[in-house]
C-alpha cells in the first residue's frame, strides 16, 4: 500500500481521529507517512491546532506553521458546511483539476519513495458535494486508490455503511477496509456492528476502535495496517 483515501459514512463519524491514529500506527512500524486533508471547512485560523489539519500535523510530528497548514490543506473555508456551500459563501470554488493534480503529486511521491504511504483524508461522507458537479466519491474514483471507510456504531450505521460501500463498489473503488469507530450512543456493541457488516462484506477487513483511549485505537489500527501493507 502506497496510498489510501480515508472517507466515511457521514460527518462527525471520527474520520480525522482514525486518520491521525493510522498515521501514528504506520510511523510506529517504520513507515514514512504523508497525510493530507486537502479540503477543510469550518476552519478557524485562530484555533488551527484544534482543526482536523492541526490534528494530522500533530500525528505527523510536524510544527503547526502556516506553511505546514498550507501544504496539508490548501483549500480552507470558514463555514462548517459542505465544501460547495462553504466555498460559495466566500465567492470561491474548488478547482477540480487542481485538486486532483495536488493529490496525484503526493501519490506519485509516495510511489517513488521506499516504505512511504500517502493518506488522503476526505471531507464529510462519500457523497458530499465538492462543487456543482463533483462529490467525494468522484474524487476517490478519479485518484484510483483504495478507500478506508470509517463508520460509527450508532443506530442506522448498518444501512449507511453498506450504502457507502455499495457506492464505492459501483465506481470500482477498492475497499481496503472498514473501521467501526465506537459511537457515543449505540444500540449494540461495536463488535456486533462489525460482525453484521462482515456478513455482507466478507472479504473486507474490519477493525473496531473503542472509545476508551487512543492506545487501544492504535493497537486495533496497527492490526488493520498489517492487512493493508506489504
Amino acid at each position: 500500500m502506497t496510498a489510501l483515501f480515508v472517507t466515511s459514512t457521514g460527518t462527525e463519524i471520527g474520520k480525522t481521529f482514525v486518520a491521525a491514529e493510522l498515521v501514528r500506527a504506520l510511523r510506529s512500524r517504520g513507515r514514512a507517512v504523508h497525510a493530507l486533508k486537502p479540503v477543510i471547512t469550518g476552519f478557524d485560523p485562530e484555533r488551527a491546532a484544534e482543526s482536523d489539519t492541526g490534528r494530522l500535523l500533530d500525528a505527523l510530528g510536524q510544527p503547526l506553521t502556516q506553511d505546514a497548514i498550507e501544504a496539508v490543506s490548501p483549500w480552507r473555508f470558514a463555514a462548517p458546511l459542505s465544501p460547495d456551500m462553504a466555498a460559495a459563501r466566500e465567492g470561491r470554488e474548488i478547482d477540480w483539476n487542481a485538486l486532483l493534480a495536488y493529490c496525484r503529486r503526493a501519490i506519485d511521491r509516495a510511489r517513488s519513495e521506499r516504505d512511504t504511504v500517502t493518506l488522503i483524508e476526505g471531507i464529510g461522507g462519500v457523497m458530499v458535494p465538492l462543487d456543482a458537479k463533483h462529490t467525494v466519491l468522484d474524487w476517490i474514483a478519479e485518484l484510483r486508490i483504495p478507500a478506508l471507510l470509517v463508520a460509527g456504531s450508532y443506530l442506522g450505521t448498518l444501512s449507511h455503511t453498506l450504502t457507502a460501500a455499495g457506492m464505492l463498489a459501483a465506481r470500482d473503488v477498492a475497499l481496503a477496509g472498514i473501521v467501526v469507530n465506537e459511537s457515543e450512543t449505540q444500540p449494540v456493541s461495536p463488535e456486533q456492528t462489525a460482525e453484521t457488516l462482515a456478513r455482507f462484506l466478507p472479504s473486507v477487513p474490519i477493525a473496531v476502535v473503542p472509545r476508551d483511549g487512543s492506545a487501544h485505537a492504535r493497537d486495533r489500527l496497527a492490526s488493520l495496517v498489517s492487512t493493508l501493507s506489504p
